[in-house]
């Protein structure tokens, strides 16, 4: 699932596309708003909030999320859409192109008065404007006994991180996966750092952990897997985080609890 920058990424290049112009092209190709039309109504523009994409159209709020597979491709005139037609879930053309949002899982409409109704669960935003570290601390804090790798990714306590973050986090701080919230140490520091990584890739194409921008030396455990570790050479591990999802660590910086 994307991350917070890729999302970030996403609203930056909407706004710039969107804002401020009319719509002269609305649909929404799910069944629940298939004659909801709101062409002829300006954009006023396009915020992320964690995960999510929030589009302000007067009154009312398109909002969406990208998913696993989801993106969102912006179009010139006349030009041809990157993906399948039938893969669109949201169409939304102006004067200057068209953006097209493809395989959205979510794609539904609300007041703008209700946007909380929506994003209102999410911890603090580590890309928003009123980023809170003590309260993403106090999030994590609550559930002491909780794995610390799944805690992280937990949007209730901040929003933002995906595995590639959390992952590459908990190398640079020497924790393990599954170490529980209350032996990770000083809580503030890892947040501190989170935000400091997902803000330096924010504006990045291909984002780094490691600084290096060289294939292959990104980031120093995700997607490593068998590989040896860029610190200690031992080789990189992989296990389940939870269900579904996979934690990488090195068996030497990053000690079982």
């Amino acid at each position: 699932m994307p991350e917070g920058d890729t999302v970030y990424r996403a609203a930056t290049r909407l706004n710039r596309a969107l804002a401020g112009r009319q719509l002269t092209r609305f649909e929404l190709r799910v069944p629940k708003y298939a004659a909801l039309d709101l062409s002829g109504l300006t954009v006023d523009g396009v915020v992320p909030r964690g995960k999510h994409l929030l589009t302000r159209i007067g009154e009312h709020t398109l909002h969406t999320h990208l998913g696993m597979d989801g993106s969102w491709q912006l179009v010139q005139l006349g030009g041809r859409w990157p993906r399948p037609d039938y893969l669109a879930r949201v169409v939304l053309g102006t004067a200057a192109g068209t953006a097209v949002g493809f395989e959205l899982p979510v794609v539904e409409m609300l007041s703008r008065d209700d946007e909380e109704d929506a994003v209102g669960h999410l911890g603090p935003d580590l890309l928003g404007d009123s980023w809170d570290a003590a309260l993403a601390v106090e999030n994590l804090r609550r559930e002491p006994d909780a794995e610390l790798a799944g805690a992280l990714l937990e949007q209730r306590n901040l929003a933002g991180l995906g595995n590639v973050y959390v992952t590459e986090l908990l190398f640079l701080r020497g924790l393990h996966p599954h170490t529980p919230v209350s032996g990770a140490g000083d809580l503030d520091r890892l947040v501190e750092l989170g935000h400091k990584l997902i803000v330096a890739n924010r504006d990045r194409v291909e984002r780094t952990t490691t600084g290096d921008l060289r294939p292959g030396k990104r980031t120093y455990v995700y997607g490593r897997y068998g590989k040896p570790c860029l610190r200690c050479g031992t080789r990189i591990r992989r296990g389940l985080q939870g269900r579904e999802r996979v934690a990488a660590w090195c068996p030497s910086c990053q000690p079982a609890p």
